[in-house]
């Protein structure tokens, strides 16, 4: 790799340590190509991506970020699990790290907070943008029906009672 390259890779990293919400940093020593395929297919699913990058150029791309102490996790045979939501690629590398004990979660980081192991898991246990979303549309649609039922439930009050005495004077 020449130089023109290297420095190209680095400005990819840099790139991804700017932008992205979160960064898992993971062994894949014995992963085959098919399997490393699978991983990658997943991630793009939640929208992340996976890269294989050298630790030292890595490390260069890190120099000066908030994640800066990430650093001291990239040895040996890395890959970079990342996404923009803070959620979805600590997701999927934490349940790609339990059916394949090849893949070995190292840490990660989260803007300036830099992850070990249980900080990614802790995180792959968040509800994900989505849901969360989900949730609070859920919440402030909740009064509004709450409210349209108790402004209806007197009139089918009335109605029931209409009914009722409309059966007694027919009988």
């Amino acid at each position: 790799m020449d130089r023109a390259q290297k420095e190209k890779v680095v400005a990819d990293l840099d790139q991804i340590f700017a932008s992205s919400g979160v960064v898992v940093v993971a062994h894949y020593v014995g992963m085959t190509v098919a399997q490393m395929q699978d991983l990658r297919a997943k991630m793009r699913e939640v929208g992340g991506s996976v890269r294989v990058a050298k630790n030292k150029l890595a490390r260069i791309a890190l120099d000066g970020k908030p994640g800066v102490k990430m650093g001291n996790l990239l040895m040996g045979m890395t890959v970079l699990a990342f996404s923009d939501d803070p959620v979805a690629a600590a997701k999927v590398a934490e349940a790609y790290a339990k059916v394949n004990d090849k893949f070995v979660i190292l840490g990660g980081a989260m803007g300036d907070t830099v992850l070990d192991q249980a900080g990614v898991k802790a995180v792959a246990s968040l509800p994900s943008r989505e849901e969360l979303i989900a949730q609070i549309v859920g919440m402030i649609g909740s009064p509004a029906s709450a409210l349209a039922g108790a402004i209806g439930a007197p009139a089918a009050n009335i109605a029931s009672i209409l009914s009722t005495i409309e059966e007694k004077a027919a009988a």
